[in-house]
C-alpha cells in the first residue's frame, strides 16, 4: 500500500521544517489567512483521521506510513472532558476518532524488586513512561467474555480521561510473570508494584496460592 501525506485542515505544511520546530499546523484553507488567537485556536470541526487498535494512524482510510509524521501528530493529541480526542495547536483543533487508545506499549524494561521494581514502557512511537502515581495501570475487562485489556496512561486529560496506551498480549505476560500477590480493600489481587505503588491486574481465585 502506498504512502499517504496528509493534506488540507491541519495539514497543508506539516512537514515543512517550520511546523517541526514550531508544532503549529496551517489553517484552515490556503486562501484563508492565518488567525492565530493565544485565546481559542479555530475549530476545524471533524478531521479525517482514525487511530486503529494496533495504534496504526490512518488519514483518509490509508495508513500514514512516516512515524516523524505520526510523532508530530501525537505531540499536539489532546483529550476532552467529555472523552474525545483533538488534535490541537495554538491556532487550530479538530476532532479525531480512536478505537481503543491512543498509543500500544510494545515493551517492557524492569527494574529492582518488590516495592521498588520500576517498570517502563515504549510506545508504538518509542515514547518512554515508568509507570506510578502520574502513569497508573489500569485493567479493563470486557463485559462478555470477561478477557482482560490493560493500560497505562500516558499524560493526563480533561477531567477524569486521559491518554492511554494500551499494553499489548507479548507486553502483558510479561506483566502477569512480574505479578505478585497483595491485600487491596480485604481482597487478595494479584499484580505488579512499581515507583512503589501496587497495581492490581485481577482477583486471586479462593484457594490460589
Amino acid at each position: 500500500m502506498n504512502e499517504v501525506t496528509p493534506h488540507g485542515p491541519l495539514m497543508g505544511r506539516t512537514q515543512s521544517r517550520q511546523a517541526a520546530e514550531t508544532g503549529a499546523l496551517p489553517m484552515l484553507t490556503p486562501d484563508q489567512p492565518a488567525r492565530r488567537s493565544k485565546r481559542q485556536p479555530v475549530d476545524c470541526g471533524d478531521l479525517p483521521f482514525l487511530i486503529k487498535r494496533d495504534g496504526t494512524w490512518l488519514y483518509r482510510g490509508s495508513p500514514i506510513g512516516r512515524k516523524e509524521l505520526v510523532c508530530l501528530f501525537a505531540s499536539v493529541l489532546r483529550r476532552e472532558a467529555d472523552g474525545s480526542y483533538w488534535l490541537q495547536t495554538p491556532a487550530e483543533r479538530g476532532r479525531i476518532e480512536v478505537e481503543d487508545a491512543a498509543f500500544v506499549a510494545v515493551e517492557l524494561h524492569w527494574c529492582g524488586c518488590g516495592r521498588d521494581q520500576k517498570l517502563t514502557f515504549r510506545t508504538n512511537i518509542d515514547q518512554m513512561v515508568t509507570a506510578g502515581p502520574e502513569h497508573p495501570i489500569r485493567v479493563s475487562h470486557d463485559v462478555l467474555t470477561c478477557e482482560p485489556t490493560p493500560y497505562i496512561r500516558m499524560r493526563k486529560g480533561e477531567g477524569a480521561w486521559g491518554i492511554e496506551a494500551r499494553i499489548n498480549r507479548a507486553v502483558y505476560y510479561e506483566l502477569v510473570a512480574l505479578a505478585v500477590p497483595h491485600m487491596m480493600n480485604c481482597r487478595r489481587m494479584l499484580g505488579v508494584w512499581s515507583c512503589g505503588l501496587f497495581f492490581p491486574l485481577g482477583e486471586m481465585p479462593a484457594g490460589a496460592e
